[in-house]
């Protein structure tokens, strides 16, 4: 009796039990839950000769964004190999993208995942993979060409219906076309309350649109379904902090730091400390609110000690800036240009696509850093100056991105640079749909320009 995936491909498993184990662990996978390990043990343990979860396990080693979790990825992949004979060409094709993906060599790995999906638009696992993968590299146009070309294969009922119209209205978030990315999205949780991508994706319309009263119902209304969620839940928590601080209640913003996005005694964050979006949620608004006069005590210090043990791992160029922002808080230069070193040596000697987005937009905004926390803000904005523009292909949305683009203004202003004050304000005032003398990162300076 063959067996099939969740939307009737086939999968290269005798094992019932294994079949729906997998099954399981890829809904875990979609819907952002913590149990995905789990299930996937209970899959290799009843099919330990299973390649496409073995390929899983590959997948999930390579979406941390973690060095030292790119052996475990070769393991997966190493145990795939030895079976991928008796696989479906698909599960061949995965195998393919996962080696293509641990080289480096993103451009071929998104092409093959496009593969899959031109010839099976509804593998539901390459589709979340191109659109993850996709979006940090700053590529919202793939990601919404992927689910557009698969949406008349979908249905209500199938299981990936609500993470295809999630992935649709985030791609389109991205690309401003906000009236239909919030339909997708609302949508999306009328089939799953407990679906974290597409309240994450509305979270970000409203946030463009400056609704914060809106976004803050919208996360607390759907807080109560997130039961067993990972550690998406922290960056949904990050976005009602973003509302919070535009609307200047920064003791608010505080509280959710501690007691929610970075929880340091949460079990989600003890099993993952130093997970790339964490970092990211953690540091990003420590700068925000350090810029705004707040006193954030003593919360760099644990984000230090963290990039300190992650120096020279540059699989998430977008992340390393974030670290250095804890190093240049604490007042760790050596440490900082140890980080320098490092990210120079990756971007010269890696020859993949990763590092030369480390060497072209990740080193000068680190060196950025450095500079302003040397008390040289004249040099960080000339440093950081030709990365502005392409700094997008880092990856980030533009909420994410946004804490760049008020490092470069900080800098600017700090220097007295009226011309790359009004730089940075005629961009933000092109991607942000709420002006800049409405922002609270930005209507300091633009008041003051004006």
């Amino acid at each position: 009796m063959s067996h099939t995936d969740l939307h009737g491909l086939p999968l290269s498993t005798a094992s019932a039990a294994a079949a729906e184990a997998f099954n399981t662990t890829v809904l875990s996978y979609l819907r952002y839950r913590a149990d995905i390990s789990a299930n996937l043990k209970a899959t290799l343990a009843a099919d330990p000769d299973f390649a496409l979860a073995h390929i899983l396990k590959g997948y999930l080693m390579m979406l941390s964004f973690k060095e030292a979790n790119v052996p475990a990825a070769v393991e997966g992949l190493a145990a795939a190999d030895n079976l991928i004979g008796r696989a479906s060409g698909r599960e061949q094709a995965h195998a393919a993208a996962l080696r293509a993906w641990i080289s480096g060599d993103l451009d071929r790995t998104l092409a093959i995942w496009e593969q899959i999906l031109d010839e099976h638009p509804r593998d539901v696992l390459a589709l979340r993979l191109h659109h993850f993968n996709a979006f940090w590299l700053g590529r919202p146009a793939a990601m919404a060409r992927e689910v557009e070309q698969a949406l008349p294969y979908y249905s209500r009922d199938l299981a990936g219906w609500g993470t295809l119209l999630a992935c649709r209205c985030f791609a389109h978030e991205e690309l401003g076309n906000y009236t239909l990315a919030e339909a997708a999205g609302r949508d999306a949780i009328d089939v799953d309350k407990g679906d974290l991508w597409a309240a994450h994706a509305v979270a970000h319309i409203l946030e463009m649109q400056g609704r914060c009263a809106e976004g803050i119902d919208w996360l607390g209304a759907l807080e109560p379904y997130w039961e067993g969620a990972n550690n998406l839940k922290h960056h949904l928590w990050w976005h009602r902090g973003l509302y919070h601080f535009e609307r200047g209640e920064f003791d608010t913003v505080l509280g959710l730091y501690d007691r929610n996005f970075r929880n340091l005694a949460s079990p989600i964050t003890e099993a993952q400390p130093d997970l790339y979006i964490d970092i990211q949620n953690a540091a990003s608004m420590l700068f925000r609110l350090a810029r705004q006069g707040v006193d954030v005590g003593s919360r760099w210090n644990e984000i230090a000690d963290k990039a300190e043990a992650r120096i020279g791992d540059c699989l998430s160029p977008f992340t390393l800036p974030h670290w250095m922002m804890a190093l240049a808080a604490t007042r760790r230069l050596e440490s900082g240009e140890r980080m320098l070193d490092a990210m120079r040596t990756y971007a010269a000697s890696a020859g993949t696509l990763n590092a030369r987005l480390v060497g072209d937009y990740a080193l000068p905004i680190s060196e950025a850093l450095l500079l302003r926390a040397k008390g040289d803000p004249a040099a960080a904005a000339r440093v950081m100056r030709p990365a502005i523009g392409g700094m997008y292909r880092l990856g980030g949305s533009h909420a994410q991105q946004d804490v760049l683009e008020q490092l470069f203004l900080d800098c600017a202003v700090a220097a007295g640079s009226n011309d790359d004050v009004a730089l940075i304000l005629a961009r933000v005032a092109g991607r942000h749909p709420v002006p800049p003398e409405r922002r609270m990162g930005y209507k300091g300076a633009a008041r003051t320009l004006s």
